[in-house]
């Protein structure tokens, strides 16, 4: 069974604009994807909004992961364009 990713039913939007889910993760705070741009925006818990250019299947994978900060390091981190968004 795979475990819940949302913590709760709100969403979270600043600064950036994107709306984001909020996630149970020990490394990730909130997730968001914009299929018209195909943007991934990630907050971290360390602190950190940032943003990156992925197919739609990266974010189906990254919020169907059994752990996401696992997946955003292998899958994620080194092999898609980033960018930071806001502190």
């Amino acid at each position: 069974m795979r475990p819940q990713r949302l913590t709760g039913l709100t969403t979270d939007e600043d600064r950036s604009g994107m709306r984001r889910q909020p996630v149970a993760s020990s490394s990730l705070t909130s997730v968001g994807f914009d299929p018209a741009t195909n943007e991934l925006e990630i907050e971290f818990r360390g602190g950190g909004i940032y943003r990156y250019s992925v197919p739609r299947r990266i974010h189906r994978e990254l919020m169907a992961a059994e752990s996401l900060g696992a997946y955003f390091a292998r899958q994620i981190r080194h092999t898609y364009p980033g960018w930071k968004v806001a502190d």
